[in-house]
């Protein structure tokens, strides 16, 4: 029981760390620049977050209960933009990851093993979490990769500036060994 425990506090801090990778993306941006499109075969980072909120509350309603491909949900229509605002675009993006970290929240470690269905097709709900922590940080580096590319110049970095590698192990290697935790306000997040 005991790993089935630290699997799930496991996968909660990541799934925190990939929305808050998108959300520091995202929040470079100026509004008009979360709807650009550079060809009719792309999507814009809002139509991204739209799929994604989709995605998630159609998974993650009534998880253990229901098949994760809702009658109610139209995939298809996520990849039509009809998003207006920055203030939107974010609450879609909340909306999706509240239903999916309540779900995620509320499971208990001898639910691992339990069988869900997506499209009809069985999961245990290692198996389904698994599937989205491939999905949504796939996702979420397209809305990195683009939001960098928008930026140009005036990016600041979510991770290891270029050609900074030096500096940054330098630093690292000169502290205590740790072990990373997070702050408060992100550990609410996922509670």
């Amino acid at each position: 029981m005991e790993t089935n425990e630290s699997y799930l506090e496991s996968v909660k801090k990541q799934f925190l760390y990939y929305k808050t990778l998108g959300e520091k993306a995202m929040n470079q941006l100026d509004a008009e620049q979360l709807f650009t499109e550079i060809n009719e075969d792309t999507n814009s980072i809002a139509t991204i977050v739209k799929h994604v909120s989709g995605n998630m509350l159609s998974r993650w309603t009534d998880f253990l209960t229901s098949d994760g491909e809702k009658e109610w949900r139209n995939r298809d229509s996520e990849f039509e933009n009809d998003l207006q605002s920055k203030e939107e675009v974010f609450e879609v993006w909340n909306k999706g990851w509240d239903c999916f970290l309540d779900a995620l929240n509320n499971l208990k470690p001898e639910q691992l093993s339990d069988i869900i269905y997506i499209r009809n097709e069985g999961h245990t709900v290692i198996e389904a979490i698994n599937r989205q922590l491939a999905h949504y940080p796939y996702h979420i580096g397209q809305i990195v990769f683009y939001a960098k590319q928008l930026k140009k110049s005036s990016w600041d970095s979510l991770s290891i500036p270029k050609n900074k590698s030096g500096n940054y192990n330098a630093e690292k290697f000169a502290k205590e060994k740790e072990i990373k935790n997070f702050t408060d306000d992100e550990l609410k997040r996922l509670t």
